[in-house]
């Protein structure tokens, strides 16, 4: 097919005239393109190779867009990859974003996430092409922690052949962000997980994600560990990073001001509360006395038992087994467990966010999820120390070259 010929196509598939196409590829010259559109497809000149190779990621992504809602004039686009329920997606969006590709695999959360955002996510990150994910600016993702094996590197060292990211993650969900990463080369990402991915299988498991980022995808990282305690009234230590293509960017992570919150914030009046969640007599009795016998032993488990006043410990995905970690005191009765109102609070969701699964599936999309306010501050900050906006068409181009110079690097 010829270069004339795929632009007439797409013109023709999306509906479009030759001033709307230009306003897409280059909304601040769109008259000027609008011109050259004419004369290429009037075959008056030739249809410079970039141009045909923008126009294909462009082509992708008007498909895509057709199932993706989102405000048109955002300020950039992001993707949003193990999305859970959506807490990422709302703090990016809080930062003026819009959403162009969402995936998660498990059904439960999936579902709560369309309930409220009206798209279902693609599903399995893992049988997804790269090429098939729209342009982006800013790709976010809180990416299961995994080992690494170094078998695969370790050998093609002994042998003197080169080894790259592939070598060092591959069989990890990592690895599909960073070949996600790879091929479209967003300007930033944020990547969240646990405190302990620093001290994670020895520490191997951070020191290869620094590796992967810095020296193989050459990206200027920034890493810190954040404590939720400062916004929200509850003990979640998570760590952050954060990915700039820009090396001269100044991005710095935002210096959170704390408030004063406690549990009271964000708890029902006792009254308020239906009896299933208090804890039964025999799940109370059998809580203190596994604490008291991990205690004799010197050891550390301990349920969480809390006041108003208190701030909670982390809530985990496991707290539907029995709320140990987050039990809040009644008087004249056994202590209770949050309801999933009140975990959807302490993570700092709004009132109006649906909740569309179970009690113990919610309870473990909450504790998988992360605290939107301190992901909004951090998103804020990454937008204000780059210039996001760029001429579209070298987006487009971006993403469609990507795919040539990958092929390159591995003739």
């Amino acid at each position: 097919m010829s270069d004339v010929q795929e632009l007439v196509n797409l013109k023709n598939m999306h509906g479009l005239t030759n001033t709307e196409l230009a306003e897409l590829l280059s909304p601040d010259d769109a008259k000027a393109m609008a011109f050259k559109i004419s004369k290429w497809e009037k075959s008056e000149s030739d249809i410079p190779h970039y141009i045909t190779l923008a126009l294909r990621s462009l082509d992708r992504e008007l498909k895509i867009r057709k199932t993706v809602k989102g405000p048109v004039n955002a300020k950039f686009r992001f993707i949003d990859l193990f999305a859970g329920i959506g807490g990422m997606r709302m703090a990016f969006e809080k930062a003026g974003g819009a959403c162009v590709f969402t995936s998660e695999w498990d059904k439960y959360p999936a579902k709560v996430y369309e309930d409220n955002y009206g798209e279902k996510p693609a599903g399995d990150i893992t049988k997804i092409d790269a090429k098939d994910i729209p342009a982006h600016d800013i790709l976010v993702a809180g990416f299961p922690c995994q080992p690494f094996s170094i078998a695969g590197v370790s050998k093609k060292k002994s042998l003197g052949r080169a080894h790259g990211f592939e070598d060092k993650t591959q069989g990890t969900l990592f690895f599909d962000v960073a070949r996600i990463i790879h091929y479209h080369r967003p300007k930033m990402f944020l990547l969240e997980n646990v405190k302990n991915l620093r001290s994670h299988d020895k520490g191997n498991t951070f020191k290869v994600i620094l590796d992967t980022l810095e020296n193989d995808l050459g990206y200027k990282v920034e890493v810190k560990i954040i404590d939720a305690k400062q916004l929200v009234p509850q003990h979640r230590e998570r760590v952050y990073i954060v990915g700039i293509r820009d090396p001269d960017s100044d991005f710095k992570f935002p210096v959170i001001k704390p408030k004063t919150t406690c549990l009271d914030d964000i708890l029902f009046k006792d009254s308020d509360i239906e009896s299933r969640y208090t804890l039964s007599d025999k799940l109370w009795a059998g809580l203190q006395r596994h604490a008291a016998n991990h205690k004799a032993k010197g050891n550390g488990f301990g349920f969480g038992l809390c006041t108003r006043s208190d701030t909670a410990r982390t809530l985990s995905a496991r707290y539907y087994k029995d709320g140990s970690e987050i039990l809040i005191k009644q008087r004249n009765k056994n202590p209770r467990r949050l309801t999933p109102r009140e975990c959807a609070r302490l993570m700092g969701f709004p009132e109006n966010f649906k909740i569309t699964v179970s009690d113990t599936r919610a309870y473990k999309c909450f504790g998988n999820s992360v605290v939107i306010p301190v992901v909004e501050r951090i998103a804020k900050a990454m937008v204000s120390s780059v210039s996001i906006s760029e001429n579209n068409i070298d987006k487009y181009l971006k993403t469609e070259n990507n795919i040539e110079h990958n092929m390159s690097l591995i003739n």
